[in-house]
């Protein structure tokens, strides 16, 4: 009987110190990596939580030089992991700008793709009285990313990204079998939509859901949902972490992914497409 392979997910409540936040996120992939993680997923903004959407500019980077993704490369190599960064703030066309870039290693250290984040969290919370304004400080991204792992073929998308099913869509007309999606759901719309919302996507793409996620009190005042996950093709929920800093490992399972999708063709059924 084959080996299956095992990925993990971690979960922080990052801060504005980035030599703090990175010290965490290294331990957490090191634990993850212990457990038998050989693909693990960084929550959005893993690397830095400001007090002002704006404190991130200083710390932007060009693309393919700079600390933070020198530190992945290197976390990914040393690890010997599969490494899914979260997003780190790099060059945007806009010189007041960023894009929120989401950088995968293989697990010698080369980065194999670069997602930049599409849908902006433009919007405002009565409930909590809650504004953000995502496209003040961040440019938008243009594309989808699905590239082969030797785990199947994964797609990346962020956060926000997760309430617009067509882009997963048009992921899985590139064969998406998994689906990484680092996350800062605030604890409002987390509690409401995000177990729906992570569920939903892996029940009507049939695939695998690692859902890296934000989750606690951040010194900005903004406070995250967590509740980072793992969820099956059917839709279950193989592990959770609740709040505060934590990681999730557990395995993939291809046959059974094979499985349902040919038991249960719903994707072979479709009679719509999307287009661009």
């Amino acid at each position: 009987m084959k080996t299956k392979p095992k990925v993990g997910a971690v979960q922080m409540a990052t801060g504005p110190n980035v030599n703090a936040n990175l010290f965490e996120a290294e331990r957490l992939i090191k634990a993850a990596k212990e457990k038998g993680a050989s693909l693990v997923v960084l929550p959005e903004n893993f690397a830095f939580m400001g007090k002002r959407d704006q404190d991130q500019l200083a710390l932007r980077e060009e693309d393919g030089d700079g600390p933070l993704q020198a530190f992945l490369a290197r976390v990914a190599k040393q690890q010997g992991v599969w490494l899914v960064g979260g997003t780190i703030p790099l060059a945007a066309h806009d010189a007041g700008k960023i894009r929120a870039a989401c950088l995968v290693f293989d697990d010698r250290g080369e980065r194999v793709a670069r997602y930049d984040k599409v849908h902006l969290f433009d919007v405002c919370l009565p409930e909590g009285g809650e504004r953000y304004q995502e496209s003040t400080t961040i440019e938008p991204g243009e594309e989808t990313v699905v590239l082969d792992t030797p785990f199947g073929r994964m797609g990346v998308a962020v956060c926000y990204d997760l309430r617009f099913p067509e882009m997963f869509r048009r992921m899985l007309d590139g064969g998406m079998e998994i689906l990484a999606i680092p996350s800062s759901f605030t604890a409002i719309t987390g509690k409401a939509h995000w177990e729906t919302l992570v569920r939903a996507r892996a029940i009507e793409n049939l695939a695998y859901v690692i859902a890296a996620a934000q989750g606690g009190f951040h010194i900005n005042g903004r406070e995250t949902h967590g509740h980072s996950m793992i969820v099956d093709p059917w839709g279950t929920v193989l592990a959770q972490v609740p709040r505060g800093s934590g990681f999730i490992c557990c395995a993939l399972d291809d046959d059974y992914q094979d499985s349902v999708r040919r038991n249960f063709p719903t994707i072979d059924h479709r009679r719509l497409k999307c287009r661009a």
